[in-house]
């Protein structure tokens, strides 16, 4: 039986990403642990994370789980990256004075800042727009990747983040949401996907991402 493992190191909401997985799929063992062998074991991996970056980096340090992902990717095994489990795999993150990441993605976490807003309806009307980013947003494919896969160009995930991969110049960008500044929603790198949505609160949509992953060779 084929098996997926959600990386616990204290800092993911895995409650939530166990139980979805477990319903797309049925027929693979899925294990949340701190495990190294049981994680290098499982055909797939998950790295979840939630909370200040600085906190899930030191926990990832400390349990090297750093030189796991990275053999684990070095190795083909597909790897998805969820939430600030996405951002612990860019190269540096400007939140608390700067964090350096993993580093399997050249790219730079930025905050969106105390003023963020967005243009209204009428001309040079201004919106402020409330941070963290929580809720509902529209995400576009910028990517003809396999973790699309019966998923609509435009169908929303839910958010909820400070915190984002810049979108300009990212040649690893999968998928684009705007929220007063363009921002990555997912990157893609060979047998690397990522997401800043949680697909485990995403319904439909995130369900169908989490059936495409545990499906995905990694190619």
């Amino acid at each position: 039986m084929k098996s997926v493992a959600i990386i616990d190191y204290g800092m993911g909401n895995l409650h939530s990403a166990s139980k979805a997985v477990e319903h797309v799929a049925p027929d693979m063992r899925v294990h949340v642990t701190d495990d190294e062998a049981v994680i290098r074991e499982a055909d797939r991996v998950i790295l979840p994370g939630v909370g200040a970056i600085r906190d899930c980096m030191a926990e990832i340090r400390r349990q090297g789980v750093d030189t796991l992902v990275r053999d684990l990717v070095d190795e083909g095994r597909p790897l998805l990256g969820i939430c600030v489990g996405m951002q612990a795999l860019m190269a540096r993150s400007e939140e608390n004075n700067g964090v350096e990441g993993i580093g399997l993605f050249p790219s730079e976490v930025r905050y969106f800042g105390d003023d963020l807003s967005e243009a209204g309806e009428r001309p040079g009307e201004r919106l402020r727009l409330k941070v963290p980013h929580m809720g509902w947003n529209q995400v576009w494919q910028t990517q003809d990747h396999p973790i699309w896969h019966g998923i609509e160009d435009g169908d929303r995930f839910y958010f909820v983040h400070s915190y984002y991969a810049e979108a300009e110049g990212n040649a690893d960008i999968a998928g684009r949401t705007r929220y007063g500044v363009d921002l990555a929603a997912a990157v893609a790198r060979n047998n690397v996907f990522a997401t800043q949505f949680h697909p485990e609160k995403s319904h439909r949509a995130g369900l169908q991402l989490l059936k495409n992953f545990v499906q995905w060779s990694g190619r």
